[in-house]
C-alpha cells in the first residue's frame, strides 16, 4: 500500500500563489508517474498536471503557463506550483501516484486539499 499526504492548499486572492505537496510513503517500490487531479463541486475529477519518474510533464490547457509540476525521487514527493490562481481554480485537489504491479497498476489517491480562489 502506499500513503499520499497532501499539503499546501488554503484560500488565496485572485492573482496570488499556492504550493502543493504530496509526499508518498509505504510500499513506493514501482511508482512512476504522479500528478495532480482537482473536483470541483457538481463536477467530475480532472486530470491538472502530471509527472512521469524521468520528469516529463503535462498539464491540462487550463492551467498551462500558470501551473508548475515538478517531483523530487528522493523524497517520493510532488509538487505543485499555483502561480496567478482564478476563482474558476477552486477545487479539491488530489494527489495521485501510479504504481506498477505484477498485473497491472495500482492507482493511490490523497485525501485532498482544498484551495480556494476569491475573487
Amino acid at each position: 500500500q502506499v500513503q499520499l499526504v497532501e499539503s499546501g492548499g488554503g484560500l488565496v486572492q485572485a492573482g496570488g500563489s499556492l504550493r502543493l505537496s504530496c509526499a508518498a510513503s509505504g510500499s513506493i517500490f514501482g511508482i512512476n508517474d504522479m500528478g495532480w487531479y482537482r473536483q470541483a463541486p457538481g463536477k467530475q475529477r480532472e486530470l491538472v498536471a502530471r509527472v512521469t519518474r524521468s520528469g516529463t510533464t503535462e498539464y491540462a490547457d487550463s492551467v498551462k503557463g500558470r501551473f508548475s509540476i515538478s517531483r523530487d525521487n528522493a523524497k517520493n514527493t510532488v509538487y505543485l506550483e499555483m502561480n496567478n490562481l482564478k476563482p474558476e481554480d477552486t477545487a479539491v485537489y488530489y494527489c495521485n501516484a501510479d504504481q506498477t504491479a505484477m498485473f497491472g497498476i495500482n492507482r493511490y489517491w490523497g485525501q485532498g486539499t482544498q484551495v480556494t480562489v476569491s475573487s
